[in-house]
């Protein structure tokens, strides 16, 4: 099973999620850490076979230009007026937050329908509920390389490998959820399986999702994912 998605609207999305994340001055990016972890993230999309369009690949080769070009020692007369090879970035990176944080905007205006609702629910009934945020594609993705990376850990050579069914493992997933509680997104995975099985359990999630079988929660922003199966 394939499963095609785009977690993010494009290269200049990635780079300012994970400066937003960090709470980075977009002013002085440090090009060599969010180097790392933007390849990182372009690995893990290839990784679990999601359609990687060309211009995060066009980013990259950016991205190791100027990395290159501040590594490059210059002399002290040409530096006063030699650019900052970062100058062009971070003048698309704010350009783009000005569109980005417009639409928002716009986005968060009411709309009939979505947003303008008569209640007609008695007071003595009215219970306080916590409104969980949603949990986005970008915060499952990023929990999800973090157990592909334990999973390299006990990966080992093979000449065959036992096939892994990812209805089968829907079935483990759903066991493991039959209790009806609350259970840690990375708790789903057993990272002695490798690579290989950390994958197939997150298609297994996926397509779960998908069948709204099961749901997931975080408390908060960037808070730890949880699991749990949907009530009947």
């Amino acid at each position: 099973m394939e499963v095609f998605l785009e977690a993010f609207e494009g290269p200049l999305d990635l780079l300012l999620y994970l400066i937003r994340k960090q709470n980075i001055d977009i002013l002085d990016i440090p090009v060599a850490e969010i180097t790392r972890q933007y390849m990182g993230y372009v690995e893990l999309m290839q990784s679990v076979r999601l359609e990687l369009a060309a211009e995060y690949l066009v980013m990259a080769a950016m991205l190791a230009e100027i990395k290159s070009r501040m590594l490059l020692p210059r002399a002290e007369t040409v530096e006063d007026e030699e650019e900052d090879p970062r100058a062009e970035l971070i003048r698309r990176l704010q350009e783009y937050e000005r569109f980005k944080s417009a639409a928002e905007g716009i986005d968060e205006l009411s709309r009939v329908g979505r947003d303008v609702i008569v209640p007609k629910l008695d007071a003595p009934q009215a219970q306080v509920r916590k409104l969980h945020p949603d949990v986005i594609l970008e915060e499952l993705l990023m929990s999800m390389s973090e157990v592909l990376r334990r999973g390299d850990m006990f990966e080992s050579h093979q000449v065959s490998r036992e096939a892994l069914s990812t209805r089968e493992r829907m079935s483990d997933v759903l066991e493991r959820l039959k209790g009806g509680g609350f259970v840690p997104f990375v708790e789903l995975f057993t990272a002695e399986e490798g690579r290989l099985g950390v994958v197939v359990t997150f298609m297994a999630v996926l397509e779960l999702v998908k069948e709204s079988l099961v749901e997931l929660v975080q408390n908060e922003p960037f808070a730890a994912i949880h699991v749990r199966a949907r009530a009947e």
